[in-house]
């Protein structure tokens, strides 16, 4: 998995670029805790990369953080940032298909996970419809969240927030350390 950096992708990216010439720029949170928590990250991020209209852009680097408001043990996380001419709701699909086909379950909130992909940012859109929430409603809460996407976009503007550059010292106490 290449870090912080552009991911090729299958087919040359001559190919893909035909296929997906511009799209809107999305962030993805992924993090698992239950099993082999970097395998399903890493396997997630090749289902990602695999869905239509999507380009891979960029992945950060893989990190340790503890559970935030659960039990549990440590969780593996990452930001991908993405390409895709999905709607946010055909994402949303998606990446609960890719949770479901890694065994995701969901017995209670914040249940430990062997697999949770979050649409954090899509563009600047602003939507609040049932089971669909843009940005994702916690996001600058989230040590997990705000470090790997300063990796990836250190310019990045939450559409109400602001910079998200301003969030980070708030999150600062949150345990987290990036992983080799």
């Amino acid at each position: 998995m290449k870090r912080a950096g552009p991911v090729p992708k299958p087919g040359g990216p001559e190919e893909h670029e035909a296929v997906v010439p511009d799209g809107e720029r999305v962030f993805i949170g992924l993090g698992a805790n239950l099993g082999d928590a970097r395998t399903a990250v890493a396997q997630a991020l090749d289902a990602l990369a695999a869905l239509p209209q999507t380009r891979l852009v960029a992945v950060s680097r893989l990190y340790r953080s503890a559970p935030v408001d659960a039990q549990g043990p440590d969780f593996v996380n990452a930001v991908a940032e993405l390409r895709t001419g999905l709607t946010p709701r055909d994402l949303l699909s998606a990446l609960q298909a890719i949770e479901h086909a890694h065994g995701r379950e969901r017995p209670h909130r914040n249940a430990p996970r062997t697999l949770d992909l979050d649409l954090l940012l899509y563009g600047q859109r602003v939507v609040e419809e049932p089971g669909l929430a843009l940005p994702h409603p916690r996001l600058h809460e989230r040590a997990f969240v705000l470090l790997p996407l300063a990796e990836l976009a250190p310019e990045l503007e939450h559409p109400r927030l602001g910079p998200l550059a301003a969030f980070r010292e708030r999150v600062a106490a949150q345990p987290i350390q990036a992983l080799a």
